[in-house]
Parts: structure tokens; sequence; C-alpha cells
């Protein structure tokens, strides 16, 4: 197969699980890419993770919630693994440490993605709405597609900053983030508009709302959040 078609084999494969591929590149020693298990080095690294709620279905239809303790890692594990596998790659995740992989370089090298003023990288198509579950490291050389060069910061151009006021507690600034704050308030409000909806401040960005989360959707990644986060009790993720 020619580079190119190698690429488009990726990507449909990815697509079938409900993951999207989220770009690529051929990393240099400083991006921190471990060699694959064989001993070869990785050549060739493609990001993969969900668009909107396109895992949320084969997620959900897949039985890991209330199964294990970190559902949505362990569904992403078991699916990346299997691409892997099926395609000649080494799986990679961004959960399972520490040390963590350095998912946030590698999403800036492989994507249009940039730190947006709430922190979560911003895409100009998906906005806030999008995550990384993996990676697929190659020990081959492949064409990628080449990045969008003309794409700008979409906070660049907001000047409204809709996203810092609707927070009820003052968790989001710019350039700042309480967690605990945030995880607190759901935990003592369980039955609050962000935890049964999603983010107030994620929401109220312009960009990409056309792919925001479904609510239930929403409502387990608020759930995993507070649980991960709050000073009230020591409970773990569900992610």
């Amino acid at each position: 197969m020619g580079a190119g078609t190698v690429y488009a084999t990726v990507a449909a494969a990815v697509e079938r699980t409900g993951l999207r591929v989220r770009g690529g590149f051929h990393p240099e020693p400083e991006d921190g890419v471990p060699r694959h298990r064989s001993g070869a080095e990785a050549v060739t690294l493609i990001l993969v993770g969900n668009v909107g709620s396109s895992v949320w279905e084969p997620f959900r239809a897949a039985g890991f919630i209330g199964r294990t303790e970190h559902p949505l890692d362990g569904w992403s594990r078991e699916v990346v693994s299997d691409l892997a596998r099926d395609l000649g790659a080494e799986p990679l995740f961004p959960f399972g440490g520490p040390p963590f992989l350095p998912f946030i370089r590698w999403a800036l090298r492989a994507d249009t993605v940039w730190p947006s003023v709430m922190g979560p990288l911003i895409h100009p198509r998906y906005g806030l709405w999008h995550a990384y579950r993996g990676a697929l490291s190659f020990p081959e050389r492949f064409d990628l597609p080449p990045p969008d060069s003309a794409a700008r910061r979409p906070c660049d151009d907001c000047r409204e900053r809709p996203c810092l006021a609707p927070c009820p507690v003052g968790a989001v600034r710019e350039g700042a983030f309480d967690a605990a704050g945030c995880a607190d308030w759901l935990t003592d409000r369980p039955r609050c508009e962000c935890r049964e909806a999603g983010c107030l401040a994620r929401r109220a960005c312009p960009i990409g709302q056309e792919h925001a989360y479904g609510p239930a959707h929403a409502a387990f990644h608020m759930a995993a959040f507070a649980r991960a986060n709050s000073t009230r009790g020591t409970g773990s993720a569900s992610s």
C-alpha cells in the first residue's frame, strides 16, 4: 500500500470504533515518544480521540459503566489496543500514570489546537468538545495530511470572553482554573445544571457548539470530575 493509503486505512479503522483520528506527526527525540516493546523506534504517531459524543454510544453499549473503576479508560484501552494489534502499531495512553506521557505536547504537534482562555485545548471547528483517548505508534514512516496552516486560535478573535462569566463558583478565570472549587460545588449540588448538562463555562464558548456533548455524556464526565477533584471525599474518577 502507498503511504497515503496507509493513513486512509488507519483513519477508517479508527472511525469504525466511534473514535476519530486526531492528527499525527513524525516524532523527534524531544517529543518523548517511547520505543516499542520490540525495541523499534516510533516513526509515525497517530493520535485518536473523540469529537463531540462520537464515542458515547459505542462506549455505553460495551458495558464498562459500573464494571470497572475507570470505565472510559478501560474501554479506550481495549479499543485502542485492538486497533494497534490489527494495524501493526503500539498503543499509548494519556492515563495510567504517573508517569504520564506528554499527550498535550503531542496534541499541539499533531492537531490544529491551542490552549484556550479557560485552559483546555480548543479546536477551530470542534471548540472545546473533543478529547484524546490514545495514540498509535508505528515503526514505519507514512505520509500524513498537512496541518491547516491558515487556522487561527479562536480565542485570539474573541473579545467578549463569554466562557469566563457563567461559572457559578468563579472557578474559571483566564489562565487559571480552581478544580477543587468546581468539584466541591458539583459535589454539594448533585442536581445542579452544571452537573446534569455540562460545564456552563464550556457551553458558553461559541466555537463548535454543534459538537457539544450530549446530556448523558456530559453528566458522566462531570460526575467523574467531581469524584476525582472534590475535597469533600477521596472518591476516584470514573473516566
